[in-house]
């Protein structure tokens, strides 16, 4: 955990420091008391609640210092205090600060699915060769990423970011932040349509991830055609000098051939290394194209394409996503309910199709969220690529899914299919007494939709 002298702080955010008598020397930040330990910096930020009303806990859990934005007359005399305009932009200024000074190389890893995938692939492959530290998590937002890059030790030498977004604008927050050295795109889905309004209007704020860059290396699907027109437009001449593609067909730069998709693994080969097969310790044919734009990124860095195969065959993912669990009454449970979108759940859907499990195909989808007017059509789009052959049952549950429901009717067998509200012990109840030996199920929703709670009751880990 890195520390930081008080003045260094002060100097860096444009602070003052008062109470310095008390300590010298802060360790690690803090915005959430429930996560900080003793010796952090604490940061009151002011959103639904004022921050600043948590210094007492705070320093019960042993924070050294706290930046503070409100009248300093009502600052705490226990403990330095650091006196700022603004919690979140010092705060912002100081992961800032921080990074210029450690300067490792930067990724920046943005897109609308696959995001912390490829992160964690990327993160992988950068090791093989340098000190890397990574985003925890989904840490990706406005908070999460100036916290990542003060977690970061000071011999850091690649960092990996994940950028996430809701809204036009808050991208290139992050890109302003971390000044990426190299940023990837992962593909232009419908994530976040509820406040962008199409998928153009997503691929612009995507694009957003090189407006921190300086002469950096942009890494995007080359297939994209909303990307392809933008960048040929030249939207991003001023700040890339390389551009790089990767894609399923000649014409970009890497593209996958072979492509072996198994249970709990996915083997592809590509037309760089056609004689050599990389293997993925993860099922699904959508995660090679995660896997090519993380080679892409090991290529940039100097990394041996013989280490970046290594690395990619033994990579850890982030939990929740893909996550094989053994389940109540003998069964299995494939857990990838963190996140969704349509183009998501349509992947996860085909590979769930082709793999070959010795008891049924259970099927159990939430909630798809922030889809806005869309969401009912977009719901409801989903039958076609439930293919009622494959699966045995079928549970949908949340408002949304009701379009979903009434256009599976009559596709499929009524005891076949089940949609439930409202409170989620009906959906736990109903798979308790259904789930049989061998049973495979897949969980796929939004995190909000709440399903991970239905993962958790129906898990072996829960029963014991």
């Amino acid at each position: 955990m890195p520390n930081w002298t008080l003045n260094e702080i002060a100097q860096a955010v444009g602070g003052k420091v008062f109470n310095s008598d008390k300590t010298d020397l802060v360790a690690g930040v803090s915005f959430d008391t429930r996560t900080l330990t003793e010796g952090n910096l604490f940061i009151p930020l002011t959103a639904d609640r004022n921050g600043h009303d948590f210094i007492g806990s705070a320093m019960e859990k042993g924070a050294s210092a706290t930046l503070w934005s409100d009248p300093i007359e009502n600052a705490p005399k226990e403990i330095a205090v650091i006196q700022v305009e603004d919690t979140l932009k010092a705060f912002q200024s100081f992961a800032k600060h921080y990074l210029n000074e450690v300067s490792p190389k930067v990724i920046g890893i943005t897109g609308s699915n696959g995001k912390t995938t490829t992160k964690d692939m990327v993160a992988a492959v950068a090791s093989a060769k340098y000190k890397t530290h990574k985003t925890g998590g989904n840490f990706n937002n406005h908070l999460g990423l100036p916290l990542t890059i003060l977690e970061m030790d000071r011999d850091t030498e690649v960092v990996v970011l994940e950028m996430g977004m809701s809204e036009k604008g808050e991208i290139h927050i992050l890109s302003e932040i971390a000044e990426p050295d190299i940023a990837v795109i992962t593909m232009i889905g419908e994530s976040h349509i509820e406040f962008l309004g199409s998928r153009e209007a997503i691929s612009e704020a995507k694009l957003e991830i090189v407006e921190g860059m300086e002469q950096g290396t942009l890494i995007y699907p080359g297939e994209e055609p909303l990307l392809q027109t933008r960048i040929a437009d030249g939207w991003v001449d001023e700040k890339v000098k390389t551009v790089k593609t990767f894609g399923k067909n000649s014409g970009v730069d890497l593209y996958s051939t072979e492509i072996e998709t198994e249970m709990k693994q996915t083997r592809f080969k590509t037309n760089q290394e056609p004689e050599v097969a990389c293997v993925l310790p993860i099922p699904g044919e959508y995660n090679v194209q995660n896997a090519l734009a993380a080679i892409l990124v090991g290529e940039t860095l100097g990394i041996e394409k013989e280490a970046i195969y290594e690395q990619l065959s033994s990579f850890q993912l982030t939990k929740n996503r893909l996550e094989w669990l053994d389940g109540v009454n003998g069964s299995v449970l494939l857990n990838d309910a963190y996140n969704a979108s349509p183009s998501s759940v349509r992947a996860v859907l085909s590979y769930f199709k082709g793999i070959d499990v010795p008891g049924r195909k259970i099927v159990v989808l939430g909630d798809i969220l922030e889809l806005g007017e869309q969401a009912e059509a977009m719901h409801r789009e989903l039958h076609q690529a439930i293919d009622t052959d494959s699966i045995d049952e079928l549970v949908l549950y949340g408002d949304f899914m009701k379009a979903l429901h009434e256009e599976m009717s009559g596709k499929v067998k009524k005891n076949q299919l089940h949609h439930f509200t409202g409170e989620k012990d009906k959906v736990i109840a109903y798979l308790k007494d259904t789930l049989q030996p061998e049973d495979t199920v897949l969980f796929k929703s939004s995190f909000s939709t709440g399903m991970l709670e239905v993962v958790s009751k129906l898990s072996q880990d829960e029963k014991q």
